[in-house]
Formats: structure tokens, sequence, C-alpha cells
């Protein structure tokens, strides 16, 4: 399967990464207030406008809008400078990240405030704080606290919503749809025709096979599918064919 284009376009980007073999990359406090100096630093440096945070002990959730096409060298320079502080601190040699980040380009606006609940409620779900705004590594206790620091200075929440408001919201659990709509939104693959950017799945993977009346037709239909971005075995479990027919096809 196609690897997950990394899109560096202006805009809104999720970003994700947790430690090898999902170990711990923040040990205490110190940790994480290094953390969050470095990420100050580098959206400095590189223009970032960060809109919202979350430091848990073995991963963090960043929610980052650029303002130049330099998402990956910001991202990459934030965790290897963190990465040799860590090391350094805690006498320890290797690699701290499980890879490369993840990041996932919010191409519908209508993600943002469900993307801003989803990251701000990881301590609740945690079970590390008892409601949005206690726990003091997410970009909303700063908020509450009427404490917000430079680079969060221009997040969307404070231009779109008074905190009383924002808290009210944020006070109602991630419904059902919210999640569901999270988990829709982390699934999406994006491709870049003309320096404009689109869904990969432009139709649902049956639809690729409704007009199909031959062999042929349906390898071409799979072949599509496929540069799409759907996977071999998606498209084989939909198909009732083998993982290897599919790859047959594809390669014939």
């Amino acid at each position: 399967m196609p690897r997950r284009l990394r899109i560096e376009s202006l805009g809104y980007h999720h970003i994700y990464n947790r430690g090898v073999a999902k170990s711990n990359v923040f040990e205490d406090d110190q940790d994480k207030a290094t953390f969050i100096e470095l990420m100050a630093s580098v959206a400095r440096e590189h223009k970032f406008n960060i809109h919202a945070f979350c430091l848990m002990d073995n991963h963090y959730h960043i929610l980052v809008q650029n303002t130049r096409e330099n998402l990956s060298s910001g991202v990459r320079q934030l965790s290897a400078q963190y990465a040799s502080y860590f090391n350094k601190r805690h006498e320890r040699v290797g690699h701290l990240w499980q890879g490369r980040f993840k990041s996932w380009y919010v191409l519908e606006p209508k993600y943002l405030f469900t993307l801003f609940k989803y990251i701000e409620n990881n301590p609740v779900k945690a079970k590390m704080s008892q409601k949005v705004g206690e726990y003091i590594y997410c970009s909303t206790y700063s908020i509450l606290k009427d404490a917000v620091p430079p680079f969060l200075q221009n997040s969307f929440v404070l231009r779109d919503y008074n905190t009383k408001e924002l808290f009210d919201l944020l006070t109602i659990p991630l419904s059902e749809t919210e999640r569901l709509s999270i988990d829709a939104f982390h699934q999406t693959k994006y491709k870049q025709e003309e320096g404009q950017i689109a869904p990969l799945h432009q139709e649902e993977l049956p639809h690729y096979f409704l007009h199909v009346k031959s062999k042929q037709e349906r390898n071409e239909a799979i072949k599509k599918a496929y540069e799409d971005g759907y996977s071999k075995s998606e498209v084989a479990r939909h198909l009732s064919l083998s993982v290897a027919g599919v790859s047959k096809i594809l390669k014939s």
C-alpha cells in the first residue's frame, strides 16, 4: 500500500509521536517542561502557530498550523533536540521515538474543534485528571489560568470562544459521533495534484465495482481502487479474493 503522503501545505496538522516500544518519553515534570520550551523555540523559529497540545507519559499530541512549507523540518528538529536532551539527562542511548512522527492534514475545518477536544481529553481518558483544564501539560490549563504562552496566543479557540463558553463545551464528554468523526479523520489519506489537496478515497470501495460486467473491467476497477489508496487486503476482502490474487492482477 502506498506510504501515507506527508502534507507540507499551509494549514492545520495533527501531529503525534510516541516512545519506542511504547516506553516513556517523559519521566517527570522537568522533561515535560523542557519539551514545551523546545516546542516554543521551534514554533518561533519556524513560524508555527500551536492551537492545542498534550504531553502524556509515552506520547504527545500537537495541533499545529504552519505558515510556511516547513512542517517536517520543524517537527524533526523538535524530536531530535528533545531526544538528545532526554538521552543525556537519563543516561541512555538509542532511539527515543517509535519512528517518524505521524501527521494528519486538516482539510475540512469542521474537524478542528473536535480535534481540539479530543487532544485535550487525553488526560481525562487516561484518568490522570477528572476534567479538561486540570492537567498542567495541556493547552487548556494555561487558558484556564489566563497564562497563555506566546506560541499558543493565535489558537483558534481563543479567537472563536470566550473562556467560559469554551470550558462549558469541553465539559461535555466526547460523543460517539465525535469519536467516529476523529477515527474517520485519522483514516483519511490524501493526494496532491496540481498544488491541490483532496481525499485519496474519492468514493466508497463498493462503488468501484457497481457497473463491472467482465473480468477485465473488474481488474481495471481493482487497479483504480488501489491507486486511490485502498489496500490489497481491503480489495481482496470485498471481492472474496486472495491477497495474492489481487497482487497478481495489479502486476499484470
